[in-house]
């Protein structure tokens, strides 16, 4: 089994800013990759920001916030991964930008060194014919905000070994302190194979004309005892990531539930891509607060 001290996070997004504070937070050496510069400092400014919180509600000691970033190290180069042992991909969600992403990891790390991606959507076996080494390739899907969620989802692809599967479960649970699930290799693995029809069902339902947006968010909330409404959902999660897991998922199945309603589209192409970006199904001024 591959023992694990040294994490690459590719991506310091909403979740890849996440899984490298809960990464450090594990007291692991952590070395994250972006596209620019300004992508590196906004990514440390939400690990900056998200330690703050934790601080503030005293899930975190005060003297534990700065040594959490210490521990964080941020960089456009590449190479800069050449020794870890593990590398967590958080990317955007798009097939061909993840393909790519993993060929270059695949040229850069050293050979024994597992590679994991945490698509949300696509199979993990077309991720991993992209490098040399399969058999050290699985998905790792993180749920979001990725420091408080407890809940991970392992996905082996059928080229996954043994060892790696069982490097990772160590990992995810020995060492982070997550619980793990285990899906199959197919789109959406199962969290959001359940999760998207459902919130597609909610915009369609907002489109129609059957409800307010308020009032569908409540129905959920105080009808079903969900934490947060489906609209509000969608806002926090990305209407961009949800209309890419949809178009993953319609591909893999041709089933109408998965079909991206106009609606979603029409609002990304204004702009509106949720908490990111200020404005969603909901509008949030303090953006730098997300």
């Amino acid at each position: 089994m591959t023992v694990i001290t040294k994490v690459g996070v590719v991506g310091l997004g909403l979740m890849g800013s996440g899984i490298a504070e809960a990464c450090a937070r594990a007291e692991l050496t952590v070395t994250a990759v972006e596209y620019d510069d300004q992508a590196v400092a906004a990514g440390l400014a939400r690990v900056r920001a998200s330690l703050a919180r934790a601080v503030a509600k005293g899930k975190l000691d005060h003297d534990e916030a700065p040594a959490v970033m210490q521990r964080i190290t941020a960089t456009t180069d590449y190479t800069r991964l050449a020794d870890v042992d593990l590398v967590i991909e958080a990317a955007t969600e798009n097939e061909d930008a993840k393909l790519a992403i993993f060929r270059r990891l695949d040229e850069t790390v050293h050979e024994s060194a597992i590679l994991v991606s945490n698509t949300s959507s696509i199979p993990i076996a077309r991720i991993a014919a992209a490098t040399r080494r399969p058999d050290r390739v699985m998905g790792m899907h993180f749920f979001n905000p990725a420091p408080v969620q407890r809940l991970v989802e392992l996905i082996p692809a059928l080229t996954t070994s043994p060892e790696t599967i069982a490097s990772i479960d160590q990992f995810t649970w020995g060492r982070l302190g997550k619980s793990v699930i285990y899906a199959q290799d197919r789109a959406g693995f199962i969290v959001n194979a359940l999760l998207v029809p459902y919130l597609l069902s909610a915009i369609r339902m907002l489109d129609g004309g059957h409800a307010s947006r308020e009032d569908i968010d409540a129905g959920m909330v105080q009808g079903c005892g969900h934490p947060m409404g489906p609209l509000t959902l969608v806002d926090l999660i990305g209407l961009d990531t949800v209309k890419a897991m949809a178009d993953v998922l319609f591909g893999e199945y041709g089933d109408s539930q998965f079909a991206s309603p106009p609606l979603l589209a029409r609002m990304l192409e204004s702009g509106q891509v949720g908490r990111k970006s200020g404005r969603g199904f909901y509008d949030y001024p303090d953006v730098s607060q997300v």
